[in-house]
């Protein structure tokens, strides 16, 4: 039953989420608390974010810090905590340069702008199509909307924007069909995230590495959720080591502020020369300096290697539940981005475990998502695979 509370949010905000009857009011580490004061362990991790768990004592610290210091003043000026973040992401990548602005699609629709301005500005305005993946998801604003190859997500919104074609994700031939003298860029997410925590296949990056680089075509990868340590490497396509010309990031890179970055070398990077692109908070002093020390906790407390190590566990668990119960067909997945494929209706799990104390979430409709803090206990994960168990029995 919904609390007074709930039924006020109802009243007065958008109903544009389907939210569960959970009011929550504090977090730390790995785990939440609501209102009643009920625990939960989080393996949501608000969806692929707090990569640190809540409240982490380094990300808090720093914001203390930085509040007490200065929280804004626009990118007409330089500030010490963003240059020092922009530093530390081109250390650990391949790129060059970092855009930052404030979310997953901010940082796609630069993506896509940068791509067709580096073709302009060559004299090929012709070269102004990308194309991207089904079933991926790349945000909700209107040009990564038209990129994200769900139509259960693009319903709605027609006309969309011009320039998109897609091909199924793995499938190197397709694309290559698909890439011509109008293509300016291969877009996709190294896993799939909400397409079904989906992983590319061995080869498969190489391959559409040397479609791009035979055509002349630009490769983004989008790496929202699955970047920032998440698959065991930190950066996802660092497991077949293929890099991009342009790689977007979000989510985890401030463990819980609202971040986004585009990073592209030298080269391509050069096409967004003054008043090409701009944001009015992207890279603030706040939400830099809370970035710099999730990326110092990363290596200080070796959270990559740990994700690494705790992946492979938690797979191992649910992959015994496969055997277990008829209902379920697979497990899916890299590090602590993992997805349990049921041959029944996810959403009746996850309430059973939110029940029971544990959040988790679904994606396609039958695939169950788990993305938790990296930073999660093997004694939690079993607790959550004896649950599941027990939901999955009970029916």
């Amino acid at each position: 039953m919904k609390s007074e509370f709930m039924k006020q949010a109802d009243r007065v905000m958008a109903a544009t989420y389907a939210r569960y009857p959970l009011v929550l009011t504090r977090g730390s580490g790995c785990t939440l608390w609501d209102d009643q004061g009920r625990a939960y362990t989080d393996f949501v991790a608000g969806i692929a974010v707090c990569s640190l768990g809540h409240a982490h004592p380094r990300v808090v610290a720093a914001l203390k810090r930085q509040a007490d210091t200065l929280w804004h003043v626009s990118n007409l000026y330089y500030t010490l905590p963003q240059v020092t973040l922009a530093q530390k992401l081109v250390d650990i990548s391949f790129a060059d340069r970092v855009f930052f602005c404030n979310s997953g699609a901010e940082a796609n629709e630069a993506a896509i702008k940068l791509a067709r301005k580096y073709f302009q500005d060559r004299g090929q305005p012709q070269r102004c199509r990308i194309v991207a993946m089904a079933q991926s998801f790349h945000g909700r604003t209107m040009a990564t909307l038209s990129a994200t190859g769900q139509e259960k997500i693009r319903k709605g919104f027609a006309p969309l924007l011009e320039g998109f074609d897609f091909v199924p994700f793995g499938n190197a031939e397709a694309l290559a069909a698909a890439v011509d003298e109008r293509t300016c860029a291969v877009l996709l997410e190294p896993v799939q995230g909400e397409g079904g925590v989906r992983v590319a296949g061995d080869g498969y990056l190489k391959s559409v590495r040397e479609i791009c680089d035979r055509n002349g075509v630009l490769l983004i990868y989008d790496e929202i959720q699955c970047g920032m340590g998440r698959t065991g490497e930190m950066f996802a396509h660092q497991h077949w080591q293929v890099a991009p010309d342009i790689m977007t990031l979000a989510k985890a890179l401030a463990n819980g502020l609202p971040m986004g970055a585009m990073l592209a070398t030298e080269e391509v990077m050069a096409a967004f020369g003054a008043g090409a692109h701009a944001t009015t908070f992207g890279g603030t002093p706040l939400v830099s300096a809370a970035a710099v020390a999730t990326l110092e906790t990363f290596e200080k407390e070796d959270v990559v290697a740990r994700c690494r190590q705790t992946g492979r566990y938690f797979r191992k668990r649910l992959e015994r539940l496969v055997g277990r119960h008829e209902c379920v067909k697979a497990v899916r997945g890299l590090g602590l981005l993992l997805g349990l494929k049921l041959g029944i209706e996810g959403s009746r799990v996850v309430e059973a475990c939110m029940q029971r104390g544990f959040l988790i979430n679904c994606v396609q409709g039958d695939i169950l998502r788990f993305a938790p803090p990296l930073i999660i206990e093997k004694g939690d994960i079993d607790a959550l695979v004896e649950c599941l168990d027990e939901v999955l029995r009970d029916g």
